[in-house]
């Protein structure tokens, strides 16, 4: 069997992969991207219908093209996103191959480098970057029985309201996405239980400027690791509807009952914690404080924003948080739907490299793997709190190009001391 070669070696064509493309081809390093469906896949067919981004055109971004036929302050959705990748690796004549699958990466046994199987052959590579991004293996957790009497699917198999059969849905995870489709399925008439767990709830815009303007100047961007505390806090922000803050109490105030964390389930019915109120709370806490801290940049730095006294302003409790439900029979509710917002895990067990720790997480330090040539790109937290947004995917890949090229300078150095005949 032939084998093909190539310099470097980029698995996945989603935005880490296209950033990465375009960093390598800067730096005229030979390379070679597959992807195992078409290029920004997931954008395309994991996510619901109406999804728009949750950052504005302006800024959810790559720096040298903007967003054709969308209002810099809107929100694109998810098909224009895809689009717009697609049109990106076109401009930059990126490399890449559709329709071929990676089954496995190990390093050579005969040199330097790795061997990659994939479902077009093999292929070999001086180096392997990453980019299959954080959104792998939905996780559900074991909690309601499949012989439960109804239909549970994960946030990125939703597409829409109709796709569910008639009754009540429980959304569990009250993050961006859990939150939203939640929203979307109340607005549509269907009744809606919403299970919140622990989350941080910034404002949409304040004083006239959007939140990521916010966590930009604020320096919240840059943060390299999530407070003590904070790993797994989910983020309620959306770009439905034109952007609006997330409320739960309004949500509550709409027809939505809120519910305490999912702890457990036992002969039909369904327990939560007692922790709704503080969750609400918590996430209250979150907004206040940037909006204080932002108060305080507008003063120190003399800005003419106009004052927003309202937003500080936190409206009543309704029932569904002050006199919370602890047990709720899931038949006597009328649910027939249950979607799990509740995140994803990667699968890193196909790559036979030592680049990992005892759990199968990837063992690296600004992408760079514990293993010599293998680099990861897009996932969260990879160098800052901006690694796994589209415009900080882009600064990640930019990093790790360079070390390649750094790397590739010092392969090539030659004994300067035997040319001298010493």
């Amino acid at each position: 069997m032939t084998t093909e070669k190539t310099e470097v070696l980029v698995i996945g064509a989603g935005q880490a992969g296209i950033a990465t493309s375009e960093h390598l081809g800067k730096l005229n390093i030979p390379h070679l991207v597959l992807e195992r469906d078409r290029i920004a896949e997931r954008w395309r067919t994991g996510r619901w219908d109406s999804l728009v981004a949750n950052g504005p055109a302006w800024h959810d971004r790559f720096p040298n093209m903007e967003f054709q036929n969308c209002d810099p302050d809107g929100f694109p959705g998810k098909d224009e996103i895809a689009a717009y990748f697609e049109a990106y690796s076109d401009m930059i004549g990126a490399p890449v191959r559709t329709g071929v699958e990676v089954t496995g990466v190990r390093r050579k046994s005969d040199g330097p480098g790795f061997m990659a199987e994939t479902s077009g052959g093999l292929i070999e590579a001086d180096y392997v970057v990453v980019a299959t991004g954080p959104f792998q293996n939905p996780n559900i957790p074991n909690v309601i029985p499949d012989d439960a009497g109804v239909e549970q699917l994960h946030s990125s198999d939703y597409k829409n309201p109709d796709q569910l059969a008639s009754g009540a849905v429980l959304v569990v995870g009250a993050g961006s996405s859990g939150t939203q489709i939640a929203d979307e399925l109340s607005r549509s008439g269907r009744e809606v239980y919403l299970s919140v767990g622990p989350h941080d709830r910034p404002p949409r815009r304040y004083r006239g400027r959007d939140f990521v303007w916010w966590l930009g100047v604020l320096g919240k961007w840059d943060a390299e690791v999530p407070r003590e505390g904070t790993e797994h806090v989910t983020i309620a922000v959306s770009g439905a509807h034109g952007g609006e803050t997330v409320d739960f109490r309004k949500l509550a105030e709409n027809g939505m009952t809120l519910l305490g964390r999912t702890e457990g389930y036992s002969d039909g019915t369904l327990t939560f914690a007692a922790d709704l109120s503080q969750n609400i709370r918590n996430g209250d806490a979150n907004y206040l404080s940037v909006l204080e801290e932002a108060d305080r940049y507008i003063e120190r730095m003399d800005l003419d924003l106009p004052e927003e006294p309202e937003a500080h302003k936190i409206g009543p409790d309704p029932d569904c948080v002050k006199n919370p439900i602890l047990e709720l029979d899931l038949k006597k509710a009328g649910i027939t739907s249950v979607i799990w917002a509740t995140g994803f895990s990667n699968d890193f067990s196909w790559m036979e490299v030592d680049a990992f720790d005892d759990l199968g997480r990837p063992k690296h330090q600004r992408g760079v793997a514990a293993e010599r040539g293998i680099y990861f790109v897009g996932l969260p937290w990879l160098s800052q709190r901006g690694s796994s947004f589209i415009w900080g995917v882009w600064h990640d890949a930019k990093h790790i190009a360079d070390h390649i090229n750094i790397q590739r300078g010092y392969l090539d150095y030659h004994d300067f001391s035997k040319k001298r005949g010493r």
